[in-house]
């Protein structure tokens, strides 16, 4: 068990100054910094890492020399944002691979996979395990347990440029070997993998793969489902067709549409990949997008990540801001457009990302800054409005409430079908508790899958809070609200008159169905409705 990465401080020691820390009961973050300080300081050591002290903790905690104190769990946890959604995101990267695109700001850094740079936190964990997706996803794994997070519930995120570019027996193998990790054994088949993560200790929850909209089709949509994805980063990075074509995306505006569509109406979950400040593209042509998004019922995205267009050394875009023919957006031309996005962005959708994690010494011109969720977050304080995204509403990131949690449902027309955000949220529509995303499509077209005939969609439950253990309480997770959404959804869906509802669950989420009378048809849970 890893307790310290000091030289001279022992476990004997470690303990005295939890034993103190335990005794004294910290609420904030400041008085357990002063009693680490203080104890640490009375054995003329310096103050030890959190993971060493949670070390500690955990194993007085199994020896019975204190008692269960989950404040101080929480506190000792580093960087406790990271399962605030409800679960523990392990992202990993594909090898090195040649991509079909040729965008103008897309860097090509040597042996790296498309779009990646090599001092990206991400990439250079993949590098470190020579981009084997077990070793990734086992160091992961431990370095989360270490720092005092939860990892029953495990969202894998594949990365590395178009997942639809490599082959097939790349993909499998790829696939089958995160599986093994999150399981601890090896496995003869994807399928046994898959079947085995079931009741797993580390249940795989979600799978996200990431492509292009011109990649996907009814042969691509089948493939996925049998990997187990569950959900789908689109990178369609604008919406108009000029701009598209002078950054050599190599890719239509309807093709983006086409392919939200078939996503939608197998059941996935959407992230949309954009881009603001293109080359060709202004602050008022951007917002317009966004505006377009939002209201045109061709895209009407569940999220979005948004990725400011930089210049990177690496990029053909470099060529032409040296030549003094792309000039990217000043920081209070972005703020404002970030802030005007932000003022309209619906609450179904959640905004997964501000900016690209890329290191600053990487960017040549554009944003710089690190910390933009922040900033907009005290402007809005300063100036009375706050954002109704799902990112910034969720329990996990709010203080904590009172009062009971109040059922709502909101309807709107998506892609040829109807959508449904049922969600329990408090009284004030300020805190979201926990959500559903149901589709009821176009029953006059025929599924790309079979056992999607007549069938109503569940793409997404969730519930929001600190992740728990399966098994444990919690605060957000396990009061019954996700059964109590189902009930709603199957409801809407028998007097609409489907025979049947499917939900496009992750591998690690079956057994929770099976309790609530789903069985598994191909790679969906389908109850029947009578």
């Amino acid at each position: 068990m890893l307790y310290c990465q000091l030289p001279h401080m022992t476990r004997t020691q470690l303990k005295l100054i939890v034993l103190e820390i335990a005794k004294n009961s910290p609420t904030s973050e400041r008085e357990l910094f002063n009693l680490t300080r203080t104890e640490a300081g009375k054995l003329k050591l310096p103050s030890p890492e959190k993971s060493s002290l949670l070390a500690a903790y955990r194993q007085l905690l199994k020896a019975g020399k204190i008692k269960q104190n989950k404040t101080l769990e929480q506190l000792l946890t580093k960087r406790a944002v990271r399962t605030m959604s409800g679960v523990a995101v392990i992202s990993v990267l594909t090898k090195p691979h040649p991509c079909p695109g040729n965008c103008l700001f897309c860097p090509t850094e040597k042996n790296m996979p498309k779009s990646y740079l090599s001092n990206e936190p991400a990439v250079m964990r993949a590098i470190l395990n020579d981009f084997d997706p077990y070793r990734q996803v086992t160091m992961r794994l431990k370095a989360l347990q270490a720092n005092g997070h939860a990892t029953d519930k495990i969202e894998l995120i594949v990365m590395g440029g178009t997942w639809s570019y490599h082959n097939k027996q790349y993909q499998t193998w790829f696939i089958k070997r995160c599986f093994e990790a999150l399981n601890g054994r090896t496995a003869k088949t994807l399928a046994v993998a898959q079947k085995k993560n079931e009741t797993a200790k580390h249940r795989c929850i979600g799978l996200t793969l990431e492509t292009r909209p011109d990649y996907i089709n009814a042969a691509e949509i089948k493939r996925m489902r049998e990997l187990g994805c569950t959900r789908v980063e689109l990178g369609i990075q604008h919406t108009d067709d000029k701009i598209l074509k002078l950054n050599r995306r190599g890719h239509t505006a309807q093709q983006s549409i086409e392919a939200i569509k078939l996503l939608k109406d197998a059941g996935f979950k959407i992230n949309l990949h954009l881009m603001p400040n293109l080359y060709g593209s202004t602050p008022a042509q951007d917002l317009k997008m966004f505006k377009q998004l939002y209201s045109d019922g061709n895209y009407m995205p569940d999220m979005i990540k948004i990725y400011p267009c930089v210049v990177n050394e690496f990029a053909d875009l470099y060529k032409l801001y040296k030549q003094k023919k792309y000039k990217p957006y000043t920081d209070k031309q972005l703020l404002e457009l970030l802030k005007k996005i932000k003022k309209i962005t619906p609450p179904w959708v959640r905004i997964t990302r501000l900016i690209r994690d890329i290191p600053e010494e990487s960017i040549i011109a554009g944003n710089k800054i690190t910390n933009l969720r922040q900033l907009l977050q005290e402007q809005a304080e300063q100036e009375g409005w706050s954002c109704k995204c799902i990112r910034c509403r969720e329990a996990g990131h709010q203080p904590t409430q009172s009062g009971k949690a109040k059922f709502d449902k909101i309807e709107y027309q998506a892609n040829d079908g109807i959508e449904y955000f049922l969600n329990f949220e408090s009284s004030d529509k300020k805190v979201l508790y926990a959500f559903l995303r149901l589709r009821l499509p176009n029953n006059t077209q025929k599924p790309i899958l079979p056992e999607l005939e007549n069938a109503a969609l569940i793409r997404e439950v969730h519930t929001y809070g600190q992740l728990t253990g399966l098994g444990q309480s919690g605060e957000v997770q396990h009061l019954g609200l996700g059964k109590k959404l189902l009930f709603e959804a199957e409801e809407i869906a028998h007097k609409s008159g489907y025979k049947k509802i499917a939900v496009i669950s992750g591998i690690g989420v079956r057994e929770y169905y099976q309790k609530n009378g789903y069985h598994l048809e191909g790679t969906y849970m389908v109850k029947n409705l009578k």
